[in-house]
């Protein structure tokens, strides 16, 4: 597993989502290396770390113990979690699982549950289903984006899926996603959406004003769940892919958190 670890003070442990990898943090952690210590990994399957070829090892569960082991090889303590896209049924059933390793929860454009976010998400994995290994992640990251990017951030974002294998992982997430009770993650993802009730941590939820796939409501959910958790208004001129488009404001606001 590869991550990125800068800066010095209490672990800020930052988990991305689908196509993407630790790049995704690199404006926010300009913001907070200076007084915290931004702990970046890439799922395996995602960025600079391994990426079996093989389907089925890509599960919910590997994903989470992975993280878990990941946190108890550093002893991660007094964590600020921040989580979007998969980050947050990955992050959420860690931090439920970890307890005395949370000290707080960032929640940017994501949920948990056993339903399908949105028909745009739905609409999504349809769209995964057709193309496959053929997806091409920095188009796509492309098309989520408000801001503009240049051609390089791009490549930047393709870079680490540059062959049809190196891409299972990403075509492998959407169907980890429940869209109704029946489907084997479902039982778990709602029993962490009940457990997260009773996670009294404090908790920073900040969504984008851009994003159709999680809404103004989908944040409101969240912030309900989460016993300690502070609503901000979305992020202006942000897409779902907040920390790209607006990834210093995001880190401005993050460090404020933290104070």
């Amino acid at each position: 597993m590869h991550y990125l670890d800068e800066g010095v003070g209490d672990p800020v442990l930052l988990l991305h989502g689908e196509p993407t990898w630790a790049f995704l943090y690199r404006k926010v952690i300009a913001e907070l290396a200076g007084s915290t210590r931004c702990l970046a990994p890439d799922y395996f399957g995602f960025g600079r770390s391994d990426k079996p070829t093989e389907p089925g090892f890509y599960t919910y569960d590997r994903h989470v113990e992975s993280i878990a082991r990941f946190a108890a090889e550093l002893d991660l303590r007094s964590i600020t979690l921040v989580v979007q896209d998969w980050g947050g049924p990955i992050g959420f059933r860690f931090a439920v699982e970890n307890p005395e390793r949370i000290a707080r929860l960032v929640v940017l454009n994501t949920g948990i549950g056993a339903r399908a976010p949105s028909e745009e998400w739905l609409r999504f994995q349809a769209f995964m289903r057709r193309v496959g290994t053929e997806i091409v992640a920095g188009q796509l990251v492309r098309l989520s984006l408000v801001q503009p990017v240049s051609d390089d951030v791009i490549a930047a974002y393709d870079a680490p899926f540059p062959v049809p294998e190196s891409r299972v992982g990403i075509v492998a997430f959407p169907e980890q996603v429940p869209t109704s009770s029946d489907h084997p993650n479902a039982p778990r993802m709602l029993e962490v959406r009940e457990e997260l009730r009773s996670l009294d941590r404090p908790a920073l939820v900040l969504f984008s004003d851009s994003d159709p796939i999680f809404s103004r409501r989908a944040a409101e959910a969240m912030a309900d769940v989460l016993p300690g958790a502070e609503l901000d208004p979305p992020l202006e001129g942000a897409g779902h892919f907040l920390q790209e488009d607006r990834g210093e404001a995001l880190g401005r606001r993050i460090a404020s958190f933290l104070l």
